[in-house]
């Protein structure tokens, strides 16, 4: 069974057992539970059942482990140039996750 869930804005399509690197939780330690409730879509592994939500399944609850709860990703950065002007910026960025594990899916 899968599951696609939406957590703040961005859709995470999830199966039990799964790592996924998710937004930044703010408060979250290593080792709570976390709860997804807004499911928008699940379905059986050989796809016989499938239930699709309008826009969210009733009922419909993803429960993950938060394996670590503050880290960061690959740098990245970004220059602008300037032409004719002399002028260069250069900055870097390194987004934070969080990596959880999920447990259950109910849908």
């Amino acid at each position: 069974m899968y599951a696609i869930f939406r957590d703040r804005g961005r859709q995470y399509k999830a199966r039990v057992g799964d790592l996924l690197d998710i937004d930044l939780l703010q408060g979250a330690s290593d080792g709570a539970t976390v709860q997804f409730s807004e499911v928008l879509f699940s379905s059986s592994e050989d796809g016989a059942q499938v239930k699709v939500g309008t826009p969210a399944l009733a009922g419909g609850q993803v429960t993950a482990t938060v394996v670590r709860s503050d880290l960061k990703d690959k740098k990245v950065e970004v220059v602008h140039f300037r032409a004719k002007k002399d002028s260069t910026d250069k900055r870097g960025h390194r987004q934070r996750f969080t990596r959880v594990k999920i447990d259950k899916i109910e849908a």
